[in-house]
C-alpha cells in the first residue's frame, strides 16, 4: 500500500501493494529501474524508442519512490491534451491516482490524487502555480517528451522555475534531438572532441536494440516516385520526375503536386496502402489500422474522401484544433476501422498500437518530426508483426527511412546540414486559411505515382515498377506476420524475382548489350543498388552481422548517404570496400 505521508493525509489510498500490480518489466526497463535506484540523484534522462514502455518505466519509478516514502507527489507534463488522458488512464491501472482536469485556476491538487498530469503550455503560462505545488510536496517530476520544453523561451523557463525545487526530475525522450540549438532543461551536455555539446542519458534503449529483442515491429519503407507537371504564377508549365535530382525549389513543387488530391499520385498510393493494409488483416492482424499522415485540414478531408471511395469504408479526420480529436482518437483505438487522416495530432506519443500502414503525405522532413511520425507504427504487441509506410521517393525522406536505426543525441552549435529547407516547404503547402492565396502563385496540373524501391534495414531492394502491376502486387503482398531476417531475404527473392521477369520479357533472341554499352545514370544507379545489395546479403550469411550494421560500415569507410541516394561513384566505392571484407 503507499504510505501517505502527514502532508497528504487525505489522499487516495490504494488497496494492496501497487508494485504487485505491475506487469512483469523488459529487459531495458529492468536494467534502467536497477541504475535509477543504485544512484539516486535529482536528475534522470532515460531515451527509449518510441514503443518500447517509457510509461510503465516511470510508472514504476513512482511507485517504487512512494512506496518507500522518498516522495509524497507526482506530477506529469506532457505535450498534449491527449497525453494528460493517456498518462492518468495508464496511471490508474497501477494503483497511481492522478488528476488530468487540473487547471491552472486550481492553484492547488486535490487530495483525492497523489498527483496532476498538465501540458507544457500548462507551465509555461503559469510556472509560478507550479512552482509552489512543486515546494508544498516533495514531489517527483516525470518530464514526458522532455525534447518539447526546448521549443519556445516560455515553455523552457517555465519548465526550470516551476520544477527547480521537485526533489526528483525524471526525464522522458524517445527522439532526444531537435532541429534547434535551444538547450533542454535539466539535460546534461557534455563537451565532445569536436567541441560540441552533446547531450547526455542515463539510460539508452535505441529502436536497434528494441527490434533485436522483439519489442517493436521492422519498418518496410515504399517509397513511390512518378512524374509530375505544374503550373507556375508566371504561367510557365514544368515537369519534373519525382526523386530526381533537382534544385530544392523544384523538389518542393513536385513533392507538392505529387500530393495534390485532385491528381493521380495519391489516389494511387493510397489504393497500394490499403491492398497493403488489406494483406496484414488477412494474414494475422486482424485489426490492423492505416494512418495518412497529412500537412494541412483541406488536404485532410480530400484524403478522407479519397479513402472512403478506395476502401468502401469512412476515414476517421482527426485535426489538431478540433475539439473531439481526443475522443476520436480513442475511438478508433478501440475499434476496427481501417482508417484514420490526421494533421499533427497524432505525431507523437500518442498510443494506437494497431497502426500497421503508414501514408507519409506532407512536407515536414526535420528528423525530430518524421522520427515522432513513424514511432505511431512501430509498437509490437506480439511476434513477427511487421509495419508499412508508404512515402514519397525525396532524397531527404529516403534518408531519414534509411538511417531508422541510427541514435541521435541534441548537439548544440552543429552546422546546419545540408538538404530540405522545411520553412520553404512549409511555404510552399500552406495551411487551409492561406491555400487561396497560393493556389494563385502554383497550380498543380497532374502526379502519376509508380513504386520506386523499398527500404529495410537500410538497404534499397526492387526496381521501379508501375502502380497496379504484377511486379507492384507481389512486394505489396509480403506477409505481415514475419521477423526482421524474414523479411528481408524475402525482399532480396522478391528483387531477384523481378529482375529475372524483366528477363524473360525481352524479344526472343535478343542479343544483350555488352558490359561496356553506355547507360544511362538511372539504370546504372539501379544496377548497382543491386548489386550493393547481393553482396551485403552474401556476407551476412557468412557472417550474421545485420544488413543494416554492414551498410553502415560501408557508409562509415567510404562515406555518403544511404544507397538509396547514394552516387554511382559511392556505390562503386562500397562495392569495392565489401569485396575487400
Amino acid at each position: 500500500m503507499l504510505q501517505e505521508s502527514a502532508s497528504v493525509a487525505g489522499s487516495a489510498s490504494v488497496v494492496g501493494s501497487v508494485l504487485d500490480s505491475f506487469p512483469p518489466l523488459r529487459t531495458w526497463q529492468r536494467k534502467a529501474l536497477v541504475e535509477y535506484l543504485r544512484r539516486p540523484g535529482e536528475n534522470f534522462l532515460a531515451v527509449a524508442t518510441p514503443g518500447a514502455g517509457k510509461t510503465t518505466f516511470a510508472l514504476r519509478i513512482a511507485a517504487e519512490l512512494l512506496v518507500a516514502g522518498s516522495i509524497d507527489a507526482v506530477t506529469v507534463v506532457t505535450p498534449t491534451e491527449h497525453l494528460k488522458t493517456q498518462w492518468s488512464l495508464a496511471a490508474g491501472l497501477v494503483g497511481i491516482q492522478l488528476d488530468a482536469a487540473f487547471r491552472n485556476a486550481d492553484v492547488h491538487s486535490s487530495r483525492d490524487f497523489h498527483g496532476a498530469v498538465v501540458t507544457y503550455a500548462q507551465v509555461g503560462m503559469a510556472p509560478a502555480i507550479h512552482r509552489r505545488r512543486t515546494m508544498t510536496r516533495r514531489t517527483l517530476v516525470i518530464l514526458d517528451e522532455i525534447h518539447h520544453a526546448g521549443d519556445s523561451r516560455s515553455w523552457g523557463d517555465g519548465v526550470k522555475a516551476a520544477f527547480e525545487p521537485a526533489v526528483r526530475r525524471l526525464m522522458l525522450t524517445g527522439t532526444p534531438f531537435r532541429s534547434d540549438d535551444n538547450p533542454i532543461p535539466f539535460v546534461d551536455y557534455e563537451r565532445g572532441p569536436d567541441g560540441l555539446q552533446r547531450s547526455r542519458s542515463d539510460s539508452s534503449y535505441g529502436y536497434s536494440d528494441a527490434l533485436a529483442d522483439g519489442v517493436v515491429r521492422p519498418v518496410i519503407f515504399l517509397a513511390y516516385s512518378g512524374e509530375t507537371r505544374w503550373r507556375t504564377s508566371a504561367g510557365e508549365e514544368l515537369a519534373a520526375r519525382l526523386g530526381e535530382p533537382m534544385t530544392q525549389d523544384l523538389i518542393a513543387q513536385a513533392w507538392r503536386t505529387a500530393l495534390d488530391p485532385r491528381g493521380d499520385w495519391m489516389p494511387q498510393v493510397l489504393r497500394a496502402a490499403d491492398a497493403r493494409l488489406t494483406v496484414l488483416r488477412r494474414g494475422g492482424m486482424a485489426d490492423a489500422g492505416g494512418l495518412v499522415i497529412a500537412s494541412d485540414q483541406q488536404t485532410a478531408r480530400a484524403y478522407a474522401k479519397l479513402l472512403a471511395e478506395i476502401s468502401g469504408e469512412k476515414a476517421v479526420i482527426v485535426l489538431s484544433d478540433d475539439v473531439g480529436a481526443s475522443g476520436r482518437i480513442a475511438e478508433f483505438a478501440a475499434s476496427t476501422q481501417r482508417w484514420m487522416v490526421a494533421v499533427r495530432m497524432v505525431s507523437e506519443g500518442v498510443d494506437l498500437p494497431r497502426l500497421a500502414v503508414g501514408v507519409y503525405a506532407t512536407s515536414a522532413s526535420t528528423p525530430l518530426y518524421f522520427a515522432q511520425a513513424i514511432g505511431r507504427f512501430v509498437r509490437a504487441r506480439k511476434s513477427g508483426e511487421t509495419a508499412s509506410i508508404f512515402l514519397p521517393s525525396v532524397g531527404h525522406l529516403l534518408e531519414l527511412a534509411s538511417d531508422m536505426e541510427v541514435q541521435r543525441d541534441h548537439v548544440l552549435g552543429a552546422p546546419k546540414r545540408g538538404g530540405f529547407d522545411d520553412e520553404f516547404l512549409e511555404r510552399a503547402q500552406r495551411a487551409e486559411k492561406a491555400s487561396g492565396e497560393l493556389d494563385k502563385q502554383f497550380e498543380a496540373l497532374s502526379a502519376t505515382a509508380e513504386l520506386d524501391q523499398v527500404i529495410f534495414d537500410g538497404a534499397s531492394f526492387g526496381t521501379p515498377m508501375q502502380t497496379g502491376s504484377a511486379e507492384e502486387e507481389e512486394y505489396l503482398g509480403i506477409p505481415g506476420l514475419l521477423s526482421a531476417d524474414q523479411v528481408a531475404v524475402l525482399l532480396h527473392k522478391r528483387q531477384a524475382d523481378q529482375v529475372a521477369a524483366e528477363k524473360r520479357r525481352s524479344p526472343a533472341g535478343a542479343v544483350p548489350p555488352p558490359e561496356k554499352a553506355p547507360r544511362t545514370a538511372a539504370e546504372r544507379r539501379i544496377l548497382l543498388r543491386k548489386q550493393l545489395n547481393n553482396l551485403v546479403s552474401a556476407h551476412h550469411h557468412r557472417t550474421e552481422i545485420p544488413h543494416g550494421k554492414i551498410h553502415a560500415e560501408l557508409r562509415r569507410l567510404c562515406g555518403g548517404p544511404p544507397s538509396a541516394q547514394a552516387t554511382i561513384e559511392q556505390l562503386e566505392a562500397r562495392i569495392a570496400a565489401i569485396k575487400n571484407f
